[in-house]
């Protein structure tokens, strides 16, 4: 049987541990498998020695669970909360840790908690959750997920499952040959042999025991709609840097996911600047969109591939003023982290029937680059780093129309009304000095002194020199010559 060690401050996260307790002995599938979880309130008052951290109780478990907020804890000597040293010696020692973060705010958190935090992040997948219930949800999925890593539950992956009630007539023979013919023609296959669709099925262990597998209808079949639920690719537009209504645009995409990939690409694309350039050396005026097609692409893919489609939700792709986010149902496989992803790291697909598709068209690879290359694609195009984090249910991506994120700004040390007057130019597409008066509440030459205060620092750039037509729009790149760039 397998045990449990829970950590976390008491005080704060007591009505937390104590749900989780109940939940894990209660549930019919999971006490099949754990039969003790230790909380620290579970000892007799008089054996309870609070200057002590039961760091010998972690040692004896399998499995070291825990619950951070905004709380650190009291200290030691050594300057380090119970929690942080609970959760140094489950390292250590090697134990099975699952870490799950209340709230998404950590500019309230305790420094010291977010620093663990941030530590926990660099070396596993954390999971956020909003309230109790939310909790509990991510305990479940995240202990479901271990049972099956250590093979106490069988189940076979959800892209080499059988397609119920599927047959080769729900295949689309047209779909597998222009499949075949673009595969050959970016030099990924050399295909001997039948070409028939039920010979190409087989050659991708497409067909299980004779029968039709997930994979194959999400990759080739006439209408995947017809077998699943979510599949969906939702796409939205926001003008402004908010998750607010009005919509500008959204379009639910569904089908092949070769499809859905191309039109969720085209749609986000259809949303972003493509400055025009000169004809100098073609015929066409050249143009790049403000964020790579290759960033686009990759995040899309990694979603539509990679995703948990045993998760009833489903992917949302949003375009707000200053970035692209890309929200994933599921999470990274056990051993990857988002910080890992910063750096070179093998192939560790969720669905490889799904994946190896996609790599012989070369939408994926298999060296383990794509979010490096995304990377080091912004990097070039003078933009931030795209990031990588778990958000709950959902694994997120966040592409960066421009650099001024609120990490730059910090950065600058710009004012409230400075960061201000960023954010209404981010949402509106500009600003002007009686914008600034009307929003802020200040002077004509309070507002001009920090208008000229960001265009120095390159942030903004002044169009038109005096009058009603002067008015400010966000530099697209760090300008070069600005005091604070690098």
């Amino acid at each position: 049987m397998i045990s449990i060690f829970v950590s976390s401050v008491q005080k704060e996260l007591g009505e937390e541990r104590r749900a989780v307790k109940e939940f894990i002995l209660g549930d019919p599938l999971l006490r099949r498998f754990i039969d003790d979880v230790f909380l620290f309130e579970d000892i007799p008052a008089s054996d309870q020695q609070p200057d002590n951290i039961y760091l010998a109780e972690v040692e004896q478990r399998d499995i070291y669970l825990a619950l951070f907020g905004n709380a650190y804890g009291w200290k030691n000597a050594e300057d380090k909360s119970p929690t942080e040293l609970e959760f140094d010696h489950a390292t250590k020692t090697k134990r099975e840790r699952l870490v799950f973060v209340k709230g998404d705010d950590d500019k309230a958190r305790d420094p010291d908690i977010a620093k663990l935090i941030r530590k926990a992040g660099a070396q596993l997948t954390r999971r956020r959750f909003a309230d109790t219930p939310a909790l509990i949800r991510e305990v479940y999925a995240a202990l479901v997920d271990y049972l099956e890593r250590r093979e106490l539950l069988h189940t076979l992956p959800f892209d080499d499952s059988p397609c119920s009630g599927a047959t080769l007539k729900d295949i689309d023979s047209a779909a597998i040959e222009d499949f075949v013919e673009s595969a050959e023609a970016r030099g990924r296959l050399t295909l001997k042999g039948s070409r028939a669709p039920k010979a190409v099925l087989q050659n991708f262990k497409l067909m299980r025991d004779g029968k039709l597998t997930n994979a194959a209808i999400l990759l080739f079949g006439r209408d995947p709609r017809r077998f699943f639920n979510n599949i969906q690719v939702h796409c939205l537009h926001f003008f402004g840097t908010e998750k607010r209504k009005p919509i500008a645009s959204q379009q639910p995409y569904e089908g092949r996911i070769f499809e859905v990939i191309d039109q969720a690409v085209e749609f986000v694309l259809g949303k972003l600047d493509r400055p025009v350039g000169t004809r100098a050396h073609s015929t066409q005026a050249p143009g790049d969109f403000e964020v790579p097609r290759s960033v686009i692409t990759e995040a899309v893919v990694n979603a539509v591939a990679h995703r948990d489609y045993r998760n009833t939700g489903f992917v949302q792709v949003i375009v707000y003023a200053d970035r692209i986010e890309v929200w994933n149902p599921g999470e990274l496989p056990h051993g990857l982290t988002p910080e890992k992803l910063r750096e070179p790291h093998a192939p560790m697909p969720r669905n490889p029937l799904l994946a190896e598709p996609l790599y012989r068209v070369k939408f994926v690879e298999k060296a383990g680059t794509g979010t490096t290359d995304m990377i080091a694609d912004c990097l070039a195009a003078g933009l931030p780093e795209p990031t990588f984090e778990q958000n709950g249910a959902h694994f997120v991506t966040t592409i960066w129309r421009d650099w001024l994120t609120d990490a730059v700004m910090d950065e600058l040390g710009l004012n409230e009304r400075q960061r201000y007057m960023v954010q209404f130019t981010k949402a509106n597409g500009r600003i002007t000095n009686a914008d600034c008066q009307r929003e802020l509440k200040v002077f004509r030459n309070t507002a001009s002194r920090d208008l000229e205060t960001l265009c120095r620092q390159g942030l903004l750039l002044k169009k038109g020199t005096t009058g009603k037509g002067t008015h400010y729009i966000l530099a697209r790149k760090r300008t070069t010559n600005a005091p604070n760039a690098s």
